[in-house]
């Protein structure tokens, strides 16, 4: 196991494995919710459910086996929202050009990736910005983990309000919460894990939730989808706008996930900078190209990693265990989707407070840093969406530092992102 570096990261394959266990059961919701998501579009929801498997298993074997990083890969909640809801549905492309449109983005980003304009991005991000970006992730977190408990729910007058506390998934969720601060607090390993199971196994067993009905199913075919995609449509001039929304997206939620689970995992240097960051990106830009090939949208790093790398996870054997747990799944998809969301909520909420602390580490006496990390850390949840949050973080911070007479803390890559996501909020 010297490939992996374990002795040198100070983690063991003991402690890996859990980590890629307790991740994957922390995104497994994927498994049953892409498939609903892109079967809206017309899609195949059984040939969706096994290109979701294999792009999943695709990138985190990339990431562990070339990055080795513990960061799992699979089809990005929010990204096939805007697939099926906008891509397809307002704008009434094919789900094949769309698909297409997934393809070339991925294309694109794999030559940024490599050229490396993507990761002088990347490093090019100003400290506070990649502090806010962590925090910001870890309160996103927060509201999907207090939504998928229950806790919250939407309301037309307020936005969200309180849920009935009473029920019992609720409270399943609430004290699988307060088991893993408990448990994390007295150092016993595979904390999270054991609570997501725990939870789990009562919600089955007091009829919650559904049961396993059996431990494996033939998986379905992928005929319907693999290799469907319509290049040369999504190429038309009219479409690049979609295949650039595409590019955006995933380059910015990609870009502040990795930078927060790598910060978590302790993996970032002094200066905040990412090493081997470009192998990272070339494993995430690839399983967007194969995962629109199977028949999915864009494939992207999982900010759920941060649960694996709470339970110590710290080299690619954890995202290697993952690929592994996610080809399996496809064999044992009644055991795999059975995991009700009310058990990795507690997980999810967890991680988010832990994330949420990198707050602390923003200079609140210089205002000229400290706003534009606020907004970068508000507007993350409130807009429900990572990329969305860094846009309006790099333009408040443009515009204070040149307001503020600050120009010379500027940097060519802050303004260059800064203007391009201008242009996408106040032009496109």
């Amino acid at each position: 196991m010297n490939f992996f570096r374990l002795q040198e990261r100070g983690t063991s394959v003991r402690t890996e494995v859990l980590a890629g266990c307790t991740t994957f059961l922390t995104l497994s919701y994927i498994i049953f919710v892409n498939p609903l998501v892109l079967s809206d579009t017309g899609m195949d929801s059984g040939a969706v459910l096994v290109a979701t498997c294999l792009a999943a298993a695709f990138g985190s074997l990339v990431m562990g086996l070339y990055a080795n990083y513990p960061i799992a890969l699979a089809p990005g909640m929010g990204l096939n929202a805007y697939f099926a809801a906008i891509a397809v549905g307002t704008l009434g492309l094919p789900w094949q050009a769309a698909l297409g449109a997934v393809f070339c983005s991925g294309v694109l980003m794999l030559v940024l990736s490599v050229l490396p304009v993507r990761e002088w991005v990347v490093n090019s991000i100003p400290r506070s910005q990649k502090v806010a970006i962590a925090a910001g992730i870890g309160f996103f977190l927060v509201i999907i983990g207090l939504r998928n408990a229950g806790v919250i729910v939407g309301s037309e007058a307020t936005l969200v309000a309180l849920g009935n506390l009473a029920q019992w998934p609720v409270i399943l969720a609430l004290l699988g919460f307060f088991g893993i601060v408990a448990f994390e607090q007295r150092k016993v390993p595979g904390a999270v894990l054991i609570c997501i199971l725990i939870v789990a196994g009562v919600g089955w067993l007091s009829g919650q939730s559904p049961a396993p009905a059996s431990l494996m199913a033939a998986p379905p075919s992928l005929a319907p989808t693999l290799l469907q995609l319509d290049i040369a449509t999504a190429l038309e001039v009219g479409l690049l706008a979609i295949v650039f929304a595409f590019l955006m997206v995933d380059l910015f939620d990609t870009s502040g996930t990795l930078v927060a689970v790598l910060n978590e995992a302790g993996l970032t240097g002094e200066d905040g900078r990412v090493p081997n960051l470009r192998r990272a990106l070339v494993a995430d830009s690839s399983a967007t190209i194969v995962g629109s090939l199977l028949g999915t949208s864009t494939t992207t790093s999982y900010i759920e990693s941060a649960a694996g790398v709470r339970a110590g996870g710290r080299t690619g054997l954890t995202a290697v265990v993952v690929a592994v747990l996610f080809l399996g799944a496809i064999l044992l998809a009644p055991v795999a989707t059975a995991v009700p969301g009310y058990a990795t909520a507690p997980a999810i909420l967890f991680v988010g407070c832990v994330m949420a602390r990198a707050m602390r580490n923003i200079d609140w006496d210089e205002l000229t840093e400290a706003v534009p990390a606020i907004v970068t850390a508000i507007a993350m949840p409130f807009t429900y969406s990572i990329a969305t949050g860094i846009g309006l973080g790099f333009i408040t911070y443009t515009v204070v530092k040149l307001v503020a007479g600050r120009t010379s803390e500027l940097n060519a890559a802050v303004v260059t992102v800064a203007v391009l996501f201008g242009i996408r909020f106040f032009v496109m």
